[in-house]
């Protein structure tokens, strides 16, 4: 990079330079070299010597076997740049970059990529850019999905509690219209005074209280009334002006209320 600033730089000037940056045993090496070749030494094969010098054979394998055991987790950008990091040194290029690569990101990815782009690359860094801009898109459509779900699973405090009491209030709408229909239609007369508390509460069939206690004998009518004062019958559940059983408990006839309705009315 350096050098590029100089382009007027000759062969010698840029071998020299190094020269000057090196010590120890690399400072013997360059010094031995410049004996030995003078002059006649080029950019060229100086680079290519320097570079064959120092090649680590063993690290070149182990970064051949990191990039084989590299994988794409959810960013596209992070992925490529550690790929690019160890590729600059492995210095893989061509078919063996591109299946390196297609095996180490995700199906949604690739199929982003097919669909975007025609799959034949002039050079590798076309098949890199290409590859990004899928990754791209795909992480930006699961974060899009992902935010949708997210707004649709949080209701605020407010509107839930308002749905919660319509929906008691529902719930006790329909339960009312189907004990309605259960009791609509029914006759009035029970078929046992069992009955009269749970199916015909809320009816009144006497003018009043003491009306209904007409004709019922005296004996009858104080031990009904003298622990809760509302039983005509006897029987629990129901107002003495609700009562239009036949007979007590214990079967003492009982007159008749003066008017009957149906029980569902």
């Amino acid at each position: 990079m350096y050098l590029g600033f100089y382009p007027e730089t000759v062969d010698r000037q840029k071998i020299a330079w190094v020269g000057i940056l090196l010590t120890d045993t690399d400072l013997v090496w360059h010094l031995h070299r410049y004996h030995e070749l003078q002059d006649n030494d080029t950019w060229a094969n100086y680079t290519a010597a320097i570079q064959a010098k120092y090649w680590n054979e063993r690290e070149a394998v182990d970064t051949q076997l990191k990039l084989g055991q590299l994988r794409y987790h959810g960013s596209i950008h992070t992925y490529l740049m550690e790929f690019r990091v160890l590729n600059n040194f492995a210095g893989g290029t061509g078919k063996a970059l591109r299946e390196k690569i297609d095996l180490a990101i995700h199906n949604a990815v690739l199929d982003m990529r097919f669909a975007n782009y025609l799959e034949y690359f002039v050079d590798d860094e076309g098949f890199l850019q290409a590859t990004y801009q899928a990754g791209l898109q795909v992480e930006k459509k699961k974060a899009l999905k992902q935010g949708r779900e997210q707004s649709k699973s949080t209701v605020p405090s407010g509107s839930a509690k308002r749905d919660d009491k319509r929906k008691k209030e529902r719930k006790k709408e329909e339960k009312r219209s189907k004990s309605a229909r259960d009791t609509r239609g029914k006759d009035t007369q029970p078929r046992d005074n069992k009955d009269i508390g749970s199916e015909y509460r809320g009816i009144e069939r006497w003018p009043s209280r003491s009306a209904a206690f007409e004709g019922v004998p005296v004996s009858k009518k104080r031990g009904h009334t003298r622990t809760w004062g509302y039983h005509r019958c006897g029987q629990n559940g129901h107002r003495a002006a609700q009562c239009y059983a036949a007979t007590t408990l214990k079967g003492t006839n009982l007159p008749a209320p003066p008017w009957r309705v149906s029980a569902g009315t």
